[in-house]
């Protein structure tokens, strides 16, 4: 059963990455008027006026491959986490291809970084979480 729910959870993942990277309306992201503001915002701070569009968007497309990192290692288990990072690493050579023959997206070698640095997290926190997991959680003291 848990493995099942698993296989859902991670098909409605991926099909929502689909739906947000290959959409061939994506929104405009000029006309985002929060994002638009905070950036303005950080360009008035000089210790945050290094974070541009580019830094936000890179930033986004980790985050958006954390998940696949988390679900597929989870899915695929301890002795295939080679498999999830890979898979990752595909989903995001795929998606930038795609976007190649779509005339509102920009395929960019960026974001087949970003990506896999967000799978590859996901799956370091997977290892992580496994590590306390197996851990005991002290050892026994002697008493005088």
């Amino acid at each position: 059963m848990r493995h099942r729910l698993l296989l859902a959870v991670t098909g409605l993942y991926l099909l929502a990455v689909a739906w947000i990277t290959l959409n061939p309306f994506p929104g405009d992201p000029h006309r985002n008027t929060f994002l638009e503001g905070l950036l303005t915002s950080f360009a008035a701070t000089p210790a945050l006026a290094w974070i541009d569009f580019d830094v936000v968007e890179f930033t986004a497309n980790i985050l958006l491959f954390v998940p696949m990192g988390v679900l597929l290692s989870v899915l695929l288990g301890r002795d295939r986490r080679w498999l999830a990072l890979l898979l990752g690493v595909a989903a995001s050579l795929t998606i930038e291809f795609v976007q190649l023959f779509e005339p509102a997206r920009v395929s960019d070698p960026r974001d087949i970084v970003a990506n896999s640095l967000g799978a590859l997290i996901g799956i370091g926190l997977v290892l992580v979480a496994g590590g306390r997991r197996s851990r005991p959680d002290a050892t026994p003291s002697r008493s005088s």
